[in-house]
């Protein structure tokens, strides 16, 4: 399950605008300007991933947020900003009481109860969170991050109908939101419709082709509808992006042996099991 944490624009010295992430949830996200999106990887599958952060490197940025607000106390902006570098590196208590501050200063900023959201379900604190996304929305009904961080949320708690009418509101705020499409597209494979799922990832594709997870859950939804050459190319786009997925190298043995070569098949389980002893798709395909 898939999101990018958001913060909203302020002046830095470039080291420090390099953690910046622009006006979206926790997942593939346009741009805004100059700033850099990146994000942390929320419970469960999603499109967003853990980037690789040199230590020090965040350090130095770290320090530089903490200039900035040492100049700007007041400022909210600034706040969130240094919460969404703590968040990057793991460092969750620190980013909730940055965004916590944040909100004490600017009591209507929806991207810092967004994120703070965020934080806390990284936390394993879904009240809390659940609690954010609700504010968030209530102080600004059109920040669609907060409608796809909650029907994350939702999806996850097992509450899908009203996951997708989150999805279907943040969708028509931003209709180039490739996580939005995405999510949405997991609870139609959740429910069995497959047809729709495939034209959901495809517009998530669309938008953001260099994120594994849509091409992996769309070969997922081809395999149930028996289009297991497409499925292959699917998986095989998935690894492109991470060779290391357990996942898309299991389920790229499931398409081949569907489409009738099992000594591809073999390879791709034996692949998935190298990286994941316990891999239960491999294994059973193993078996098989």
């Amino acid at each position: 399950m898939s999101f990018r944490l958001t913060a909203t624009s302020v002046r830095l010295c470039p080291l420090s605008r390099s953690l910046l992430l622009s006006g979206a949830a926790l997942a593939a996200l346009a741009l805004a300007g100059c700033e850099t999106a990146t994000g942390i990887r929320p419970p469960g599958r999603g499109i967003a991933e853990i980037a690789d952060t040199d230590p020090k490197a965040a350090s130095v940025n770290i320090d530089s947020l903490s200039e900035v607000i040492r100049r700007n106390p007041s400022s909210a902006e600034a706040y969130n900003t240094r919460g969404v570098a703590y968040a990057r590196v793991g460092r969750f208590q620190e980013a909730i009481a940055d965004f916590s501050q944040a909100i004490k200063l600017d009591p209507n900023n929806a991207a810092a109860f967004t994120n703070r959201a965020l934080a806390n379900r990284q936390m394993g604190q879904s009240d809390l969170a659940r609690a954010d996304f609700d504010h968030a929305i209530q102080v600004s009904p059109n920040h669609a991050p907060a409608y796809i961080g909650r029907a994350n949320l939702l999806r996850a708690q097992g509450n899908l109908d009203l996951a997708r009418s989150d999805l279907d509101t943040a969708i028509r705020l931003n209709p180039e939101n490739a996580q939005a499409f995405h999510a949405r597209g997991l609870i139609h494979q959740k429910n069995g419709d497959n047809a729709r799922a495939v034209t959901d990832f495809d517009n998530a594709i669309d938008r953001d082709p260099f994120a594994a997870a849509p091409y992996q859950a769309r070969g997922e939804s081809l395999v149930a509808l028996g289009k297991y050459d497409k499925a292959i190319e699917d998986f095989n786009a998935a690894l492109n992006v991470d060779n290391k997925s357990a996942l898309a190298w299991a389920w790229l043995g499931v398409a081949y042996d569907k489409s009738g070569n099992r000594g591809k098949a073999q390879e791709a389980y034996q692949r998935a099991l190298q990286i994941d002893p316990q891999q239960p798709v491999a294994k059973q395909g193993l078996r098989g």
